[in-house]
């Protein structure tokens, strides 16, 4: 299948929810659900930026998707994934272009991404997008309940 046959749109909640929710569980490395990713949580995603939440699809079903988020002031990626028979054939591209625009025309002028440790081919990836390691901050996260 070539990339022009599949085509990129919004999640729909909560019809692509199943879907979307085995694609992430499928990945072999890089994505990690958690508390973040139930119902409930997306719900909430949803409510505040449905435009920056995309999926890729093809014949009806659901192969790549990422998550975009926008605070006001700078842009977060989340869970990019494509299903591992359809890599290399430019969804993922498709996917964070599409992203980028969306954040772009927000009025976003910087976006972060976290890429795990065991993934050093994001990183290589993201690297030939334009997106650049960060040495001078370091990250740290706190769970509130």
């Amino acid at each position: 299948m070539i990339s022009s046959t599949i085509r990129i749109r919004e999640f729909c909640f909560p019809s692509d929810y199943k879907s979307v929710f085995a694609l992430w569980g499928s990945i072999e490395k890089g994505v990690r659900t958690g508390r973040s990713d139930t119902p409930a949580e997306i719900e909430k995603k949803l409510s505040r930026d449905p435009d920056l939440f995309l999926v890729a699809e093809a014949e009806g079903e659901i192969i790549g998707s990422v998550i975009g988020g926008y605070d006001g002031r700078r842009g977060l990626v989340y869970h990019l994934a494509v299903a591992p028979a359809f890599r290399s054939i430019g969804i993922g591209s498709r996917l964070m272009d599409e992203l980028e625009s969306r954040l772009r025309a927000k009025g976003c002028l910087k976006c972060y991404l976290l890429v795990t440790n065991d993934n050093p081919e994001a990183e290589v990836y993201y690297q030939h997008r334009g997106w650049q390691h960060m040495d001078t901050v370091r990250l740290y996260g706190k769970e509130l309940q």
